[in-house]
């Protein structure tokens, strides 16, 4: 299949008047760039955003490449610079996509979209390491075409598409690109995954990315109606005071739908969800504690507390001058 702007276009959210493309600077998102702007009537108001991390010493050459090749193609571009200072226990990776992601936040508005050139084989990718960090079909469902993003959309119209194929049409249109040496290092979970464990995979199995891709469409369906079951039960368990759970009602449920509809009561608020073990004490500890205990369960960015006959959700309090 070649590489066609029509699953762009399928994308196109109702009501959006203003789209951003996120170019890296790389093959995949000059591809993307470059189909949007042979397309260009069909995505009026487009401006590309390149983030720059500071990370690597030509970084501030990658973004003067970006710009440059905007002008080429008569697309307004701009560059955000952000600090991706790793967090404890986080590594560079992980920070620079949350520093990146922050940034496209506070870029969007409401009626607002964010192009990414996210393909198939990254959704393979993702999904092994979901499955390799335990998570369950939420995690499982790795990246959605679509979602929500800050106050506008995230759409990602290339999934349909392999990283061979995004090349294929970049040396075919004779794009220039930037290749970033950090993704050679297999020191990082995902470029081990990539230039190691996918070749073995598909000298076995040659269709695994497009296999994997589809597994996590199956999960991502199965996590939609995990979460109308958990909408479901929240009407009904909803606690008399804001942000509130009743416990009679929540250990009426099945284990199972307890943990889904925690799992849905926290993200609805807005919280993290905390990790399996102060999952389970909220399940058993908090829900068994005695009438008049006042207990607390606490993680990073959420807490939950008990008070007579109710969960209470709520961001964790600095502690006290």
């Amino acid at each position: 299949m070649t590489l066609t702007v029509e699953p762009l276009l399928a994308l196109k959210a109702p009501g959006v008047r203003r789209w951003y493309l996120a170019y890296s600077g790389g093959a995949d998102s000059h591809a993307l760039l470059h189909l949007a702007a042979v397309h260009r009537r069909a995505l009026p108001s487009l401006e590309a955003v390149h983030v720059d991390h500071a990370l690597q010493p030509v970084a501030r050459d990658w973004a003067r490449h970006c710009e440059r090749t905007c002008r080429q193609l008569d697309i307004p571009s701009r560059v955000i610079r952000v600090m991706a200072h790793p967090e404890p226990g986080e590594s560079p990776e992980a920070a620079a996509r949350r520093a990146r992601y922050d940034a496209f936040r506070r870029l969007l508005g409401p009626d607002e979209a964010l192009l990414t050139a996210h393909h198939r084989d990254d959704q393979a990718e993702t999904l092994l390491l979901m499955l390799l960090r335990g998570s369950g079909p939420r995690g499982l469902a790795a990246m959605p075409a679509a979602a929500p993003l800050g106050r506008g959309m995230l759409l990602r119209p290339l999934l349909d598409f392999d990283r061979q194929q995004i090349l294929a049409y970049a040396r075919d249109h004779a794009l220039e690109w930037v290749e970033d040496p950090s993704n050679a290092r297999t020191d990082f979970d995902r470029n081990y995954l990539r230039h190691r464990l996918m070749p073995l995979l598909r000298q076995r199995w040659p269709a695994a990315g497009r296999t994997l891709a589809r597994c996590a469409r199956h999960c991502a369906q199965a996590a939609e109606l995990l979460e109308e079951l958990a909408a479901m039960d929240l009407e009904q368990a909803r606690g008399s005071r804001p942000a509130s759970l009743s416990i009679p009602a929540l250990v009426s449920l099945s284990e199972a739908r307890r943990r889904n509809l925690l799992r849905h009561w926290l993200g609805e608020i807005g919280l993290p969800t905390p990790d399996t073990g102060r999952l389970e004490r909220i399940l058993t500890e908090m829900v068994a504690a005695a009438r008049d205990a006042r207990p607390l369960i606490g993680w990073p960015g959420g807490e939950v507390r008990r008070h007579r006959q109710q969960l209470y959700a709520l961001i964790p309090r600095p502690d006290p001058d």
